[in-house]
């Protein structure tokens, strides 16, 4: 009897069906507390939020200041994923022109993105690379990896948005409870508008910050 009335429900609800087996296959094959904590969303978390500057000024050959300063927030919170929203200023001053430049961008990143190579069981390949790039801080750093998408004022021209995109990697070392120092290196396509031209330009950054 009861095999006839679970081939009933399952010939007259096979979506329903479906999902509540992948349910159960999901929470066998993790750990209940992987299950409860891990797979739930977390839409505006806000926090960390997150400060990164950089600066370089030179008084000879050529002369110029550059100042790259970056905040942003946490969008989204996926277990290992997480989605960030940036605001960047970038300004470039030399005795020849001035380029201030405006961008809002979304920061996708995958934390931990070492940790896929958990394997073999006797030597994990990521513990490894973790020990020789990390040495004793192996346990506390997070390395990411990330991609930018977004757009720039000015871009088209000194009026009109531009768009970017990019991709960067990184790690992030907590010193201090919800408290993190970030170090990354983006690379940057952007649009850009100098002297009534518009074009492609590419940008290479390291960044330093804080997270919090």
């Amino acid at each position: 009897m009861s095999r006839e009335w679970l081939r009933t429900c399952i010939r007259r609800f096979p979506t329903q069906a479906a999902l509540a087996f992948g349910s159960i296959i999901l929470t066998t094959a993790l750990p209940s507390h992987a299950v409860a904590i891990e797979s739930i969303p977390d839409f505006f978390p806000i926090r960390p939020l997150s400060f990164d500057v950089s600066f370089n000024q030179r008084t000879f050959a050529p002369h110029l200041r550059i100042i790259a300063a970056q905040a942003g927030l946490t969008a989204f919170r996926y277990g290992n994923l997480e989605v960030r929203t940036v605001y960047q200023y970038y300004s470039q001053h030399t005795p020849t022109f001035i380029t201030d430049q405006n961008s809002l961008y979304l920061n996708p990143r995958w934390n931990n993105f070492i940790d896929i190579l958990d394997f073999p069981k006797d030597n994990p390949i990521n513990r490894m690379i973790r020990h020789i790039l990390f040495g004793p801080l192996e346990d506390r750093a997070v390395p990411y990896l990330g991609t930018l998408v977004g757009g720039t004022i000015p871009g088209r021209d000194s009026n009109s948005p531009g768009y970017l995109y990019g991709g960067q990697v990184g790690v992030r070392f907590p010193v201090a409870r919800g408290f993190t120092v970030d170090m990354g290196l983006q690379y940057i396509r952007l649009e850009i508008d100098f002297k009534g031209k518009s074009d492609l330009s590419e940008q290479w950054l390291f960044t330093t910050g804080v997270r919090f």
